[in-house]
């Protein structure tokens, strides 16, 4: 299979086959279903087209185009699911944060202070977490604005000094 594209995302993971009519188990591990919409273009080696789908548990039975039988199915299984990025502007997307400069507006939005580049986005219960290449972790909740380049955050006070 090819590297990782960047301009693709990771989406998910095809499973087993499901019958014997070509379906086949994905686990998303994005929260977009939109991803196994009909009609939806998936990256797994090739390009994949659903044809139909449906929620299984916390799953999704997938059919693709083409893929007719169990056979075809099982030459699916264990391939990483990619797709394009979806633009949204208002939703915070992993691929966006990590590489942008992280400014700190707590105490004049006119002065920021530069608090360096996200380097990664933690898992975390509660919410996820920026890891600035500081080792400093800054919760997503913290964040007030983004764009392509910038995220602007309102800490509070004393989170630096740990």
């Amino acid at each position: 299979m090819d590297p990782q594209s960047p301009s693709r995302l990771e989406v998910g993971r095809i499973g087993r086959p499901h019958g014997v009519r070509g379906d086949v188990y994905v686990d998303l591990v994005t929260d977009r279903v939109e991803r196994v919409a009909p009609g939806s273009r998936l990256y797994a080696g090739e390009w994949l087209i659903v044809e139909r789908s449906r929620a299984v548990q916390r799953r999704w039975v997938v059919h693709f185009e083409g893929v007719q039988d169990r056979t075809a199915a099982e030459a699916l299984v264990g391939r990483l699911v990619e797709a394009e990025p979806i633009e949204d502007d208002d939703t915070l997307w992993v691929h966006r944060l990590i590489g942008a400069r992280v400014l700190d507006i707590s105490e004049d939005p006119d002065h920021p202070v530069d608090r360096g580049r996200c380097v990664s986005v933690v898992a975390n219960p509660a919410h996820e977490l920026l890891e600035l290449e500081s080792g400093a972790l800054v919760p997503v909740t913290f964040v007030v604005d983004h764009d392509l380049d910038t995220i602007r955050v309102v800490v509070p006070e004393g989170l630096f000094d740990l």
